[in-house]
């Protein structure tokens, strides 16, 4: 396999770099103090074809390859990961679902507005009482009519509050457990749905984060999405594809720390010389070099095989855990070499050290990561 980045894959990440020194690495300190969600940037992406990137041209996406959305959410990472999270899960969750698995009123009625970015799609799968076990899922669609209708609720859902399109897994049979999960399109102006923010997250903090309750709700039965309870074996094929975008996040931001850690290792005088001529920082940031370089690789392998039409899952497990695990440890090492400095929100490291930690959360734990590798292992 060849990792060598095409002709236009260098102009892609040179226009999207451009933008990020430019329209997000001077603010994006303060939307994460603020908790602020950065609309006009987000509307900017779109402008840019970011925010439908695996969308094909005829909806008004950029059909872009996966491995070519890896690098764009890399280098979004690197600057900001909050912004990186709200193209990943825009791009990878909320319409991946509708693109992959709804008909085609449904793609010709949703996708053109989220591709632009004039709407933004969420993803609802995780509950207050359930995460990785999505047998426990409690919110439940029964038939009623020529629809159904939706109650529960869904926890820590990104774009939960700035979203206009929902794509919700309900119980439609709680006796076929996974097989008894249905998805459908929710819109944010149906009687009975609300949304409430949550506010005071460890990290990634200008990403939108919500909790969705369904009251009684109403869903037409032309907004279900794929087969009545194939919801959440087409809901595992999301998410194979949304843990190499994690992965590529993650070594976005382990790069973040790797290079501002550098550039400061340069300039930090002790002992009357840089810190960077140390042997111990020098060799933990060739450390953290290595591991983000192999991590990068495992991403793009798992990338490529997805572009190839061939298996990925495990591929795409193993760069996910490898990945956050390294950019985990790439953040502290940062910390460390920044001293006192780098416990201050004056320098990125300390953004980065608390935005990182979600990468081995979202999209599967690292523990289920380690559950989709063995399970693959030892298939028959």
């Amino acid at each position: 396999m060849n990792f060598d980045m095409t002709d236009s894959q260098r102009k892609l990440v040179a226009m999207v770099r451009d933008f990020c020194i430019r329209e997000v690495k001077p603010y994006a300190g303060e939307w994460d103090r603020e908790e602020k969600f950065p609309h006009e940037v987000v509307a900017q992406l779109g402008e840019l074809g970011l925010m439908g990137m695996t969308v094909p041209e005829e909806l008004g996406g950029s059909a872009l390859d996966a491995q070519s959305m890896a690098i764009v959410i890399e280098e979004i990472a690197r600057w900001d990961g909050s912004l990186a999270l709200t193209v990943a899960s825009h791009n990878g969750l909320g319409t991946s679902h509708i693109l992959r698995f709804g008909n085609d009123a449904q793609r010709a009625k949703y996708i053109p507005d989220i591709a632009a970015g004039k709407t933004l799609a969420a993803w609802g799968l995780t509950e207050p009482g359930s995460g990785s076990d999505a047998a426990g899922m409690r919110t439940s669609a029964v038939r009623k009519g020529d629809g159904w209708v939706l109650n529960g609720a869904k926890m820590f859902i990104t774009q939960g509050s700035v979203g206009g399109s929902f794509l919700v897994l309900a119980m439609t049979d709680a006796s076929k457990k996974q097989k008894g999960v249905t998805a459908f399109i929710l819109d944010k102006s149906m009687k009975g749905f609300s949304q409430r923010q949550l506010h005071g997250k460890l990290g990634m903090r200008s990403s939108d984060t919500a909790e969705l309750v369904f009251e009684d709700v109403f869903v037409p039965d032309e907004n279900r999405v794929g087969e009545v309870g194939q919801g959440f074996i087409d809901t595992l094929k999301i998410l194979d594809k949304g843990r190499i975008t994690i992965g590529a996040l993650s070594i976005g931001l382990g790069r973040g720390a790797l290079e501002e850690s550098v550039a400061y290792a340069k300039e930090r005088q002790a002992f009357g010389k840089p810190i960077a001529e140390f042997q111990s920082l020098r060799f933990m940031m060739a450390d953290m070099a290595t591991e983000l370089d192999a991590a990068r690789l495992m991403v793009m392998r798992a990338a490529a095989l997805c572009d190839a039409g061939q298996p990925y899952s495990q591929a795409a497990a193993m760069g996910k855990l490898f990945a956050s695990e390294a950019a985990c440890r790439a953040a502290a090492n940062g910390v460390q070499i920044h001293g006192g400095y780098g416990f201050t929100r004056e320098f990125l490291v300390e953004r980065i050290y608390r935005d990182v930690k979600l990468c081995t959360i979202g999209e599967g734990t690292s523990e289920i990561q380690r559950v989709v590798i063995a399970r693959e292992m030892f298939k028959s």
